[in-house]
């Protein structure tokens, strides 16, 4: 349903034309200059015939004709031209976007809606007053959490490659260059562009968790150092600006996360060995940032005392520094900036064992200074050079490049980003068991009902004995998962207690749960029972069925009303952090009943904090894709229920969906300050728009999201042989096999759909172009409830128009529809050897998909499913064809691979389709 672009449309999107055909040809050239004219030939006839089967000219089978019994060794070199070009492809449109915004700032356009300047232009029309925009942002913050994701396998070489290509695209269009210079622009894009070909896409070898934790970390260096610093400052800035008496932000409110060698759930390499990778290596990016910062401004600070009066403070840093070099005599700055970069570099030798990044900072160790014991120590010597500088006068100074290294300090700490732990309810249960028959406490805890392990939990929690001592023997399960948590007191001892923040209970039930995580970080120290003075980590209930997003409010009040657990609440000042799992509620009831299981159990949480005089923050379990709660990130904040957000928001980001939004710093600035500008509006304005209507609007979705479970109930977990359709029409069993991930793709070993993990659940779909996850069941419900009443389908449509909620359901669902392909789908079901079981099921998915079409047109009056996402139609329509090839391929190596080729060529090449069709898609998994 992708219409061709009218004529105003292609002449805004021309640019983008141009940059990709010149991407294209660079790229075409390279393939026939190193691949053969053979393969090119291919590769263009490939293209040609793709646009054709997109104009209805050829039928499908014709295209995929070209593949059958291609040989492996060429159709790899095929596979990876489509490949690169998709890669190229998102550069080009990112580029594109940056030159749209920067064409409506020069012309003076409205800023778009998703960015700051928007948000504030809309705090000042509604006239707030300074003591309720303090209430609604005490203690606001805002976490984007990255995590480990299968189809993100680029190397660091192809990932610094792309980044060098788009600073050439940006210098070419942004500069007046004569021929020359032009010309020698362009063969840096080509030497760039043949690097890029002759580097690997993927790493041979099965992705490690250290891997992971290595991706994790490019992305600071690349960005995030530059970018959250000055967002930070900026937006503290303008907010006290506009309330001068409120103190508002007086901590940074934008920080990072991460959940990579800390998330255990289903994951049996994370060990304690992993644990104390990730947090020492983020802590050495962050120290080795800070030592860099502080010699960068040593550099920059060099005002003799000859010629300005410094502070009587900023002397007896200069004093204490050490540094006596007669070069430096009457240059306490920097002196005093030595001295700090000396006691930085102890701290790091402290907690790195002096494996420090930089020769500079490692030739001051053993200085003899004492080392910072945390961040505050260094936040105040940079307090004194800040204050010395605006005592003679240099506020500008002060201002620039110090002003960023204090707002870095601040995000950054010297643990970089809070790693949490995430562990399954039923691990815990086992864990504390053992401990407890061990310790001689029960027997047998697992025969207890909920009420009698409630109350020996809580009277675990009321003393500091341990359940266990040093050199107790245990089961592996147990040994290793106390190690780990001992592994995360060590990092909390020498990091603080930002470096651990949150301990994320999965498949959480029951207010057992919750406890059972209480003890075991009682039991290595992380929790000291009536002690003010130590920060345990959060226990974070993550509720993720359906069932268990219904209850999960009545869950967390039953919590609050154990003493025990009230009184480590009280201790962090009240606040709880609850996770909303979108994964596996979409897996468990489909697209749009768990979309509004997850506002439902928002609403009944903001209740319970409300009336248990708690303070509420919710962590949203976001995949990049649609059907794991993925899509924009602004319109997704702003369709959270009143009170849900309140000044703080976590949120997870995955996979090739980080590269998209962190890998350069201009889209990182965007993307970071997008989720600020919701927060923002979400926290200090009524924006769900329903009014008295409310009530009215909810007894509709409860009704309209029950008929969509229902119809997905009955083809996912109801139809005879729908598993079988599934593993066989989709890679499913080939993401496990080919070494995509650190992680096993199931939780446990069966075939249940129940114990799949939602990656591979979605990533399956996505791959096999039927989206199923974002939208089945959605048609039946709209449909069904209508009943051809036009009454019935305008108050739908009147919802679609002032709800953001159900706006952004539907346009979510829409933007996933478009990327799918119900022709290529059916090439994957021709994977299915049962012919009666591949027509059913696939009929069933295929008339669904028509009828949730239709009802989405009818609700919205759209025209087509991207008439509200003009960039998605610009990519629908310019570059998708380009993935009709890898789709075929893919479907033509999987035939052989299950047929009994398992060459590594043929596995390549499947792990090589996987990761060009997730890297077009974008959001797949």
């Amino acid at each position: 349903m992708t219409k061709h672009p009218d004529d105003a449309s292609r002449a805004a999107t021309e640019p983008l034309r141009e940059d990709i055909r010149l991407l294209g040809g660079i790229l075409g050239q390279t393939v026939r200059d190193q691949a053969g004219a053979a393969v090119f030939d291919l590769v263009e006839r490939a293209r040609v015939e793709s646009f054709r089967v997109r104009r209805s000219e050829i039928d499908r089978s014709e295209l995929a004709a070209l593949f059958t019994n291609l040989e492996v060794d060429v159709a790899i070199p095929v596979i990876r031209a489509f490949s690169h070009f998709a890669l190229l492809a998102n550069l080009a449109e990112d580029l594109h976007r940056e030159r749209r915004r920067a064409i409506h700032v020069r012309a003076g356009d409205p800023p778009q809606d998703s960015s700051l300047a928007a948000t504030y232009a809309k705090l000042d029309a509604a006239d707030l007053d300074s003591s309720g925009v303090a209430r609604a942002l005490d203690g606001a913050l805002v976490v984007p959490v990255i995590t480990a994701h299968p189809t993100e396998t680029r190397r660091r070489t192809v990932f610094e490659t792309q980044n060098r290509i788009t600073d050439l695209m940006r210098y070419r269009e942004r500069t007046e260059l004569d021929a020359a210079e032009d010309a020698e622009t362009l063969a840096a894009l080509r030497r760039q562009i043949l690097t890029l070909w002759q580097t690997a896409l993927i790493r041979l070898a099965r992705l490690r968790i250290q891997d992971e934790i290595e991706v994790g970390l490019r992305y600071y260096d690349a960005a995030l150092f530059e970018v959250v610093p000055r967002i930070n400052a900026a937006l503290r800035r303008e907010l006290r600006r506009r309330w001068p008496d409120g103190n508002l932000l007086p901590e940074p409110m934008l920080r990072t996360g991460s959940w990579i060698g800390g998330d255990r759930d289903g994951n049996p390499y994370v060990t304690a060995d992993v644990v104390h990778r990730a947090t020492r290596r983020a802590a050495a990016t962050a120290l080795d940032r800070h030592l860099h910062d502080l010699e960068t401004l040593g550099q920059e600070l060099a005002m003799s005392a000859r010629l300005v009066a410094v502070s009587a403070d900023l002397d007896a840093l200069a004093a204490a520094s050490g540094d006596d070099a007669p070069s430096r005599a009457d240059e306490p700055y920097r002196r005093a900036l030595r001295g700090m970069r000396a006691r930085l570099t102890e701290t790091a030798v402290a907690v790195l064992g002096g494996d420090l990044a930089r020769t500079s900072s490692a030739a001051l160790a053993d200085s003899g200074l004492e080392p910072y014991r945390g961040p505050s120590e260094l936040l105040a010597d940079l307090a004194v050079v800040d204050a010395s500088l605006r005592g003679h006068g240099d506020d500008a100074i002060a201002d620039d490049r110090l002003a960023v290294i204090r707002e870095s300090v601040e995000a950054f700490g010297f643990h970089l980003a809070g790693l949490d732990l995430r562990q399954n309810s039923e691990v815990h249960e086992e864990v504390i068991a053992e401990l407890l028959a061990w310790a001689g406490v029960h027997p047998d805890y697992a025969s207890l009902d909920e009420p009698q392990r409630v109350s020996l939990l809580a009277a675990e929690l009321r003393t500091r004995r341990p359940l266990t001592r040093p050199g107790a023997s245990f089961g592996e399960r147990t040994t290793s998962e106390l190690a780990i948590l001992a592994a995360a007191a060590d990092a909390v001892a020498e990091l603080g207690p930002d470096a651990i923040p949150n301990c994320v209970i999965s498949m959480c039930t029951s207010v057992s749960d919750m406890l059972e995580a209480a003890v075991l970080l009682k039991e290595v120290g992380l929790l000291v029972p009536g002690d003010p003075e130590r920060r345990a980590p959060n226990v974070v209930p993550l509720f993720e069925t359906i069932e268990d997003l219904r209850g999960g409010a009545a869950t967390l009040r039953s919590a609050l009303d154990v003493p025990e657990y009230r009184a480590l609440v009280d201790a962090r000042g009240g606040l709880q952090e609850v996770m909303l799992g979108y994964s596996d509620s979409n897996k468990d009831g489909g697209y749009l009943a768990a979309n509004w299981a997850l506002y439902r159990a928002e609403l009944d949480l903001v209740d319970a904090a409300r009336d248990t005089g708690i303070r509420l923050r919710l962590f949203h379990g976001r995949g990049g894709t649609v059907g794991r709660g993925g899509g924009p990130s602004y319109e997704a904040i702003l369709a959270q229920p009143p009170g849900a957000v309140t000044g703080s928001l976590r949120i997870t980001e995955q996979g090739e969906v980080i590269a998209a939004k962190y890998a350069q710093p201009r889209i990182a600035h965007r993307n970071l300050e997008t989720l600020l500008a919701a927060t923002l509006e979400s926290s200090l304005l009524d924006v769900e728009g329903l009014g008295p209507d409310a009530d009215a609007a909810y007894a509709l979705l409860d009704d309209l999201a029950e008929r969509a479970r229902v119809a997905y109930g009955e083809l996912v977990h109801e139809t005879p042989g729908f598993v079988e359709y599934f593993t066989t029409s989709t890679p499913v069993a080939e993401i496990g096999d080919l070494n995509i991930g650190s992680r096993p793709s199931s939780r446990k070993p069966t075939r249940s759909i129940g114990d799949l993990r939602a990656i591979p659940w979605v990533l399956s779909w996505s791959q096999s172009r039927v989206m199923l996850p974002g939208w089945y069941g959605t048609g039946t419900a709209f449909e069904d409830w209508v009943g051809g009443d036009p009454d019935r389908l305008a108050r739908l449509s009147d919802l679609y128009r002032r709800w953001p909620f159900f706006r952004t359901v539907l346009s979510n669902m829409a933007m996933v529809m478009a990327k799918s392909d119900m022709g290529l789908a059916a090439r994957y079901a021709e994977l299915v050897p049962d012919t009666e079981l591949r027509e059913r099921v696939f009929g069933m998915i295929a008339a669904e998909h028509a009828r949730t079409v239709a009802m989405y047109t009818a609700i919205t009056g759209n025209d087509s499913l991207t008439a509200d996402n003009p960039a998605l139609e610009r990519s629908v329509y310019n570059r998708f064809p380009y993935l009709e090839p890898l789709n075929h391929l893919q479907v033509e190596l999987l035939r052989r691979y299950r047929a009994g080729d398992d060459s590594d060529r043929v596995r390549r090449g499947i792990q090589l389709t996987m990761n060009g069709l997730a890297t077009a898609l974008r959001n797949s998994g």
